[in-house]
């Protein structure tokens, strides 16, 4: 089995909408560990898994001040993921034109003889 890359863990770690609505209360800023939990009705000790798993993708860096540990959001493992999205997006569309018009090609070629055939039909 081959190992994770930064980007698989990325997309496992947006996979679930808890670490999504973590991410989302971090774009507003720093916060406090026990002030991210709050709002989420489960456990901190579950809430710390999913702070583990963001952290594991690099989207969310942690700095202790004293005994607080404070969690901040990393743009940049988005960035990376965005980007691979464009190319597949990319590649995709290059593929799925190049189809289109082999298709269209076919249908235009195959138009003559329909047109015949229906001649044909109308004696």
């Amino acid at each position: 089995m081959a190992t994770p890359t930064g980007l698989d863990h990325t997309l496992t770690a947006l996979a679930d909408p808890t670490r999504r609505a973590i991410l989302q209360r971090l774009s507003a800023g720093e916060v406090r560990v026990t002030d991210l939990a709050q709002p989420f009705a489960m456990s901190l000790n579950a809430v710390s898994k999913h702070i583990r798993v963001l952290e594991r993708a690099q989207l969310v860096t942690r700095r202790r001040a004293g005994r607080e540990h404070l969690l901040s959001f990393n743009p940049k493992p988005l960035d990376e993921a965005a980007a691979w999205i464009e190319t597949q997006r990319a590649l995709w569309t290059t593929r799925l034109d190049a189809l289109e018009a082999l298709l269209r090609a076919e249908d235009h070629a195959a138009a003559p003889a329909r047109g015949k055939k229906g001649a044909l039909h109308e004696r």
